[in-house]
């Protein structure tokens, strides 16, 4: 099986319909599997305090005038909808609230995503897993107490899920990839993990944590990392995207699928370099 591949375009869109579609566009050219969003209910994820805070953007002063820019309505994912099928990607949601997670079930979408922060979020957990949709469940910052929790509920509700290790520091030292934790991971769980990158420009960790059995990536995308947000220095830029695909599938060929054979091209040698012994 091909390792499942997701841009995460995340909140790296700046609110600018234009932006995701190009982010989307490249997506798709690339050979993703799907893109990424993000989704909150502002006043349910945020204090009030926090909200009223001091924060300059391109959108006002405060820090809800910074949040609620990069945040899409139910509108505009429609848009993203009808896009995304137009291009024939698919596209899931991480949600950070109950109400955004219920919001998005009218989409009808194939996957789920839990993000590290929300990993010990009891209710958003039993929420998602109540759709038993395939959910990636990223790990970041989480103990293995943390992780096993969540795992209990999806297994409660017999809802297929998948792993993935990640590291919550945007962006990631990559000295702290510490990849050999996809193994752990999979030997404690008995499940399929993957790895999802925020490591600075290079894809090298993504395409190592194939080599090593990743089943699926998922790594941020921008259109310029020099771009407004606290996402795009950890995001590949297009090129950068392209590369890191065409390496995996590179990659995906050379690993093979373990069964022994004598190929095709072996055999003329074959006939010739063991005549001797006929």
């Amino acid at each position: 099986m091909m390792v499942f591949i997701t841009a995460e375009i995340g909140i790296n869109h700046n609110g600018d319909m234009n932006i995701a579609k190009r982010l989307i566009d490249i997506a798709a050219d690339a050979g993703c599997d799907a893109v990424k969003f993000q989704k909150r209910t502002i006043d349910n994820v945020y204090s009030k305090e926090l909200l009223e805070s001091a924060r300059d953007s391109p959108w006002g002063n405060t820090q809800r005038s910074q949040k609620e820019g990069l945040e899409f309505s139910e509108k505009q994912f429609k848009i993203i909808d009808s896009y995304c099928k137009r291009k024939n990607i698919s596209w899931f949601v991480s949600c950070w609230d109950v109400d955004s997670q219920i919001q998005m079930r009218k989409f009808n979408l194939k996957f789920n995503k839990v993000a590290s922060a929300m990993l010990i979020h009891t209710k958003l957990l039993e929420t998602i897993a109540k759709e038993k949709k395939h959910t990636f469940i990223s790990t970041g910052m989480s103990t293995m107490k943390e992780i096993q929790h969540a795992v209990n509920l999806f297994k409660k509700y017999k809802c297929p899920f998948e792993l993935m290790h990640s590291h919550s520091a945007y962006p990631m030292p990559r000295d702290e990839a510490n990849l050999k934790v996809i193994h752990t991971l999979q030997k404690k769980f008995k499940c399929d993990v993957g790895y999802s990158g925020h490591e600075t420009g290079s894809y090298l960790v993504c395409v190592v944590a194939v080599m090593i059995g990743a089943t699926s990536i998922e790594r941020h995308i921008t259109l310029d990392r020099s771009m407004y947000g606290s996402d795009q220095a950890a995001s590949l830029e297009p090129e950068g995207l392209f590369r890191m695909i065409r390496d995996i599938r590179n990659l995906e060929k050379i690993l093979g699928d373990g069964i022994k054979q004598v190929w095709d091209s072996e055999v003329p040698a074959k006939k010739k370099l063991r005549e001797i012994l006929g």
